[in-house]
Order: structure tokens, then sequence, then C-alpha cells
């Protein structure tokens, strides 16, 4: 009987100290942040963002900016993009869907290489989106619906803020409106020159910008500084880092826009 208590004891002064580690691992060991990019509206509301998912924004409002859309319809594109995938480059969907937009190859809208390539996704969008008659007029939901032509119509509303907040933020309309955090870039993965062109229409990003277009650029290179290996932007006398993952201000009212590069001098 004394050895059954004894070890009876034992097993519950071990819980005991067990519970108490653990609770000290939850309280005092914090979780490492992840990278993570930011968009903050007009009105101080921020709407959080993946790397993944600023990246594929960008692209949007790139290709629109390209093709020479107005922010409207960046803004109708880019809450589309959030409704389907979640700004995600999804490889499938419902049916023959996919893509950011979950475009159907088997509704005319291209082949599943096509469909699942951003920049040709955006594109097909927008050049859709203008075919509507009167669409520049429409609410985001009432555009977005004449190209999608959705089961659920209504659904791009609730994300109207957000890509309102997003589209001003990369088509420069709100300086220094994106920012991205806790990066940790290394080698390029891509070169920035083709991307660059595909995206933008233009490589020529560094030197002298008009504001908005300069902020437009600046965004961009900070929403794709892992996948350039850029750890600085600068514009017009604002800075983003990688270490800070903020603009901040210092140096001169210049309006030219420069970047830098992972162990470049």
């Amino acid at each position: 009987m004394r050895r059954s208590r004894g070890a009876l004891l034992a097993l519950v002064l071990a819980v005991v100290v067990l519970a108490g580690v653990v609770t000290w691992i939850v309280l005092v060991i914090k979780p490492v942040p992840g990278p993570r990019c930011a968009v903050t509206a007009a009105d101080g509301s921020t709407y959080r963002l993946t790397v993944e998912q600023a990246r594929n924004a960008a692209t949007i409002a790139a290709v629109g900016r390209r093709l020479g859309v107005p922010g409207h319809a960046v803004t109708v594109a880019l809450a589309t993009a959030i409704q389907e995938s979640r700004l995600r480059n999804l490889p499938g969907g419902d049916r023959d869907s996919a893509g950011l937009f979950q475009q159907r190859p088997s509704q005319g809208w291209g082949t599943y290489a096509e469909v699942t390539n951003p920049v040709y996704a955006a594109t097909t969008f927008y050049q859709r989106l203008q075919q509507q008659p009167g669409w520049a007029d429409l609410t985001v939901t009432q555009a977005a619906q004449l190209v999608q032509r959705s089961a659920l119509p209504e659904a791009y509303a609730q994300w109207e803020s957000q890509a309102a907040a997003t589209a001003a933020a990369l088509t420069g309309a709100r300086p220094s409106a994106l920012t991205c955090s806790d990066l940790s870039p290394g080698a390029p993965e891509a070169d920035l020159v083709p991307v660059a062109t595909a995206e933008l229409g233009t490589a020529a990003l560094s030197g002298p910008h008009p504001s908005a277009e300069g902020w437009a650029d600046a965004s961009w290179l900070v929403a794709n500084a892992m996948r350039f290996g850029l750890d600085g932007v600068t514009f017009d006398g604002m800075t983003w880092t990688a270490a800070s993952g903020t603009w901040t201000a210092g140096g001169p009212r210049d309006g030219v826009l420069r970047l830098h590069r992972v162990g470049a001098p």
C-alpha cells in the first residue's frame, strides 16, 4: 500500500512539474513572426497579406498600369482575385478553374498554362472587363460579375475596401502604403529585368519619376523584395528596408527611385 501511494505521489508531482514547464513555455517563448506584408488605407485600416499575396496583388496592379486602365479597374481586378483565390495562383478549383481569377480554359479563357500565368490572367481579365459596356460606371461587384459570371454575384462586395486600399498603394495613389516586414532576402529568385518588362512594360526603374509612378514602382519592388533579393528601396526621401520593415523619412525629396540588392556595396 505504501509503495502504491508513493508511486501515485510521484506521478502527481511529475504531472505538476510538467504542467509548470508547459505553462512557462507558453508564457515565455513567443512565436517568431514570419515574413508578411500589409496595406494601410486612408482611414487607417490595415489589411494584412502574405508575401505571396502581396506579390500577386502587385502583379495585377502592375499589369493594369501597363495597360493604362484606371484605378477602378485595378480595384475590380483585385477584389475579384481576392474572392476567387485569396490572391493565390491556385493550380485548380471548381471544374477546370485555375489561377488567380479561377479562369476556365473550357470557357475560352486560354490554356491551363496561360490561366495559371499571373501576367496572362490579369491581362485577360482587364481585356474582358473593358469589353463590358458601361463597366466604368458600375460598382466593383457589378463590374466583377459582368466578367466572372459567378454563382455568388454579391461575394465580391465584401472585399471592396481591401481591394481599393491595395489598388491605391500599388498604383501610387497612396505613398508608402504597402510595407513588408520580417523578410530575409538573399540571392535573387528571378531576374528583375524580364519580370519588370512583362509586368510593368519597362525595366527602367531606377532614376527620377513623377510621384505616383515612382511610388507605384517602389511598392512593386517592396512586394517583390524576396524574389529579387532586395533589402532596400528609396523613393523621394523615404526608405524601406528589409531590416526595419517600414518606410522612414530621410534624404532629399528628389523624386528619385533607388533600389539596393543584398550584398551590394
